[in-house]
């Protein structure tokens, strides 16, 4: 992958650890560990770097921010978070032309899995 143009989001993270530990479900990795600041990986496309931020959210509903992770096997994904997922029955195809789920992070961020159908 080109390193001369991509995107990578940073997300607060209210407890550091519990956000780590519910993107390894994801299948992250940590690539780079600085106190604060986490980078994390899973070695294939997908980056995100998580920066403690002591009390963030103040209520974790009120979490405007949302990520979505675009990946083939959206089925094996979800069978790693199954307990997550917030809708009933998902995964599934969205009038939008999505087949996903979501699941939020341990401070409220949504987080959408999918792929774009035919």
């Amino acid at each position: 992958m080109s390193e001369a143009r991509r995107v990578v989001a940073i997300v607060p993270a209210g407890d550091l650890d519990a956000s780590t530990a519910f993107y390894r479900e994801l299948g992250f990795e940590v690539a780079s560990d600085h106190g604060d600041y986490r980078i994390l990986t899973d070695g294939r496309g997908w980056d995100l770097h998580l920066r403690h931020q002591p009390g963030w959210p103040a209520n974790v509903e009120d979490n405007p921010l949302g990520l979505y992770f675009y990946v083939e096997d959206v089925d094996a994904v979800a069978d790693r978070v199954r307990g997550r997922i917030i809708e009933q029955g998902a995964p599934r195809a969205k009038p939008w032309g999505t087949y996903e789920f979501a699941v939020s992070d341990p401070s409220g961020v949504l987080v959408r899995v999918g792929r774009v159908v035919g």
